[in-house]
């Protein structure tokens, strides 16, 4: 069997699944349909089945691609030929894709394991099972497209299952405000990824990545006929123009500062929805085109630096709101912000590899977090408050071991798998020698402080200490069923491994080859500074002990801090009030417009002159007609005799004209 075959029945097989979920979901629904009747079990064998195809079929290729240092291959099909336009549908692959094909997949067969057991109650699992499915085969055309527009179409396919995912609850009126709120928000991003494929397709005259990079390497940083345009007499660099623009479409997707807002809130779907978003799938997007397009980005250096600011100013915002969240999920949601503000401030200094390192690493120990997470829930009987918890550690111990494992690999303790990928971005943005890199450098050890203390602040208020639930949650609390527990002992391993195993082989140029463009190899030994190294594992200990100390000693001190420092308590613990900035500044007053063109344009005037005018018109004149239907012959004789009277003058002025 050719990898192409291999290739093909790894993308596919997440689509079969969800055709055939997504039918029984149907007939569970609808009695009408002919045919027999899915039972919930088939739904969850078949998709599982198919996901665990799909994760042997990437593990090879992996092997065969990655591993073998083969050359990029690429599979096409037309898809759209319009005149001159011509785009192939295909699958694309080389280093980097088969790295996200496999993260990806392991990551999805793990979440729809796992989502036997979390969702074994609810009324509408087929449909549950065939949504993760589509999550997911979207997300492998995303990653293994070999142009833009394919990839645009996997990018609208995430955004969509994101949406049926996390308004998956439909009855609660807070999902679907979730729903529609990373919706919108992922649009406002689109608009930069739109307009960064046309400017592509308008300077290079192609969309198709091969043919994108072959233009590009005519060209320099300091290419005197590097294409410009000219802007009310101002020039302006079209590739770094085209670098900000696609770095937009990436900020919504994966959530930096300013479009993040969406990424909390989508916590009111189920707990594997969750992991399945900001783990390995969604939220990564934005990495991984940052990086697909890294040859443009090597040409473009302003682009890089708005990136390299952005992912820091990221990282350092949700570390300080994470700190007094109180939701289990939402702290970890911030968390997945901050990480990845790690990626991109990495992919901002050319340390691609390192980027892709700790979307890997972070994958494991963060779908590990949001699984534990949901182990927490399930056993507090649906609570997610931490100040409702506590004391439960002997009660669930292998779930407070795993979520030990994942905070250490999160913070960043040796030799845990977020140690090496954290250090490796922390040493390539200090190695960059640039203003912007030591900024970057310097925000990443105060996140790793913050970073340590929010995790140990998790697990003190949620495991230790007396039981702050009431008795009956308290006399309920249950370990998590095999399904769940399952994928969490795999996910610890990743946790553990991943990152030792992974160290030489994703930070060496050798291994992506030409998949990624770069000047960072972090393979090579790079003469940094003996204290680069140490630093930040210090910095991780620091936020450690302080979290003890808050948590652990001084029962009373976190409220006398809350007090003494109310006005930055008050900014953390309400997200910074983007929220609320954001309604004032746009959602009220569009509304607003909205209001006006409702009551007044489409109310008063289209309706008043159309429609319901036409209507009251014809009213009027019935009922003045029917006022004129008295029943009294005399007054049908007095205007049979008006009438003639009108006609007979009519005729007789007629005549006279005429003669």
């Amino acid at each position: 069997m050719s990898l192409f075959h291999i290739a093909e029945i790894g993308v596919f097989a997440p689509l079969l699944g969800f055709l055939m979920a997504g039918i029984g979901s149907l007939k569970h629904r609808s009695p009408l349909l002919d045919g027999p009747q899915f039972s919930d079990h088939f739904a969850q064998i078949v998709t599982c089945s198919l996901m665990g195809i799909c994760v042997f079929a990437s593990c090879i290729l992996f092997y065969q691609i990655a591993l073998g240092h083969q050359d990029s291959l690429t599979l096409t099909l037309p898809w759209i030929i319009v005149g001159q336009f011509s785009i192939h549908w295909g699958i694309m692959l080389d280093s980097l894709s088969v790295t996200m094909m496999m993260v990806v997949s392991l990551v999805s067969f793990l979440v729809h394991i796992y989502a036997i057991g979390y969702m074994a109650h609810d009324h509408s699992i087929p449909r549950f099972m065939a949504y993760l499915s589509f999550f997911t085969y979207a997300m492998l055309v995303l990653v293994t497209a070999p142009n833009l527009l394919q990839l645009f179409f996997g990018w609208e396919g995430v955004g969509l299952a994101s949406y049926l995912l996390i308004g998956f609850w439909y009855e609660k009126p807070s999902a679907n405000v979730a729903a529609m709120k990373a919706f919108i928000v992922n649009r406002v991003g689109d608009i930069g990824l739109v307009l960064g494929i046309c400017a592509i397709f308008l300077v290079f005259h192609t969309a198709d990545y091969g043919a994108l990079f072959k233009s590009l390497s005519a060209y320099s940083q300091t290419s005197v006929d590097r294409p410009t345009l000219s802007y009310f007499g101002c020039q302006v660099d079209v590739l770094n123009m085209i670098g900000i623009l696609l770095f937009f479409g990436a900020m919504g997707k994966s959530a930096q500062l300013g479009l993040h807002t969406w990424l909390p809130d989508a916590m009111e779907g189920p707990t594997p929805v969750s992991a399945l978003i900001h783990a390995a799938t969604m939220v990564t997007a934005g990495v991984f085109l940052v990086v697909r397009m890294s040859p443009l980005y090597e040409l473009a250096p302003l682009a890089r630096d708005v990136i390299c600011i952005v992912g820091a100013l990221t990282a350092f915002f949700a570390a300080v709101v994470a700190i007094t969240q109180n939701d289990i999920k939402r702290i970890i949601a911030y968390s997945t912000c901050s990480q990845l503000g790690y990626m991109f401030f990495a992919a901002g200094v050319s340390a691609y590899g390192a980027s892709i390192f700790h979307l890997v690493t972070h994958s494991f120990f963060k779908a590990l977090l949001f699984l534990g997470a949901g182990a927490v829930i399930h056993a507090m009987s649906d609570e997610q408050d931490i100040r409702r918890m506590g004391g439960i550690r002997l009660l669930i111990p292998r779930t407070y071991t795993m979520m030990w494992i994942g905070s250490l690999a999160l913070a960043g303790v040796p030799f845990f798998a977020g140690y090496y990928s954290k250090d490796a971005i922390l040493e390539a943005t200090y190695l960059q020698g640039t203003a912007i890199g030591h900024f970057s450098f310097g925000v990443g050890l105060v996140v790793a402080v913050l970073t340590a203390f929010y995790s140990w602040r998790l697990l003190l208020l949620t495991f230790h200490g007396a039981p702050r639930a009431d008795d009956r949650v308290m006399a309920h609390v249950h370990r998590a069923p095999y399904f769940m527990k399952a994928p969490m002992y795999a996910l610890t391993l990743g946790a553990i491994l991943s990152g030792y195993f992974g160290h030489d082989l994703f930070l060496s140029q050798d291994f992506w080859g030409r998949s990624i463009a770069g000047v960072v190899d972090m393979g090579v030994k790079n003469y940094a500074p003996f204290w680069v190294g140490p630093v930040p594992v210090l910095c991780a200990l620091l936020g450690i002990t302080i979290a003890y100390i808050f948590y652990s000693k001084n029962l009373d001190l976190p409220d006398r801090w809350a007090v003494r420092w109310k006005g930055l308590y008050a900014f953390s613990l309400n997200k910074g009030f983007v929220d609320e900035l954001y309604n004032w500044l746009f959602v009220r007053r569009i509304l607003r417009i909205g209001l006006l063109f409702w009551k007044w344009g489409d109310g008063q005037v289209i309706d008043g002159f159309g429609p319901d005018g036409v209507a009251r018109a014809s009213l009027g004149m019935a009922r003045l007609v029917r006022r004129l239907q008295t029943g009294y012959i005399y007054h049908y004789a007095f205007a049979m005799l008006v009438g003639l009277v009108i006609i007979t003058s009519w005729l007789l002025i007629l005549g006279v004209h005429h003669q």
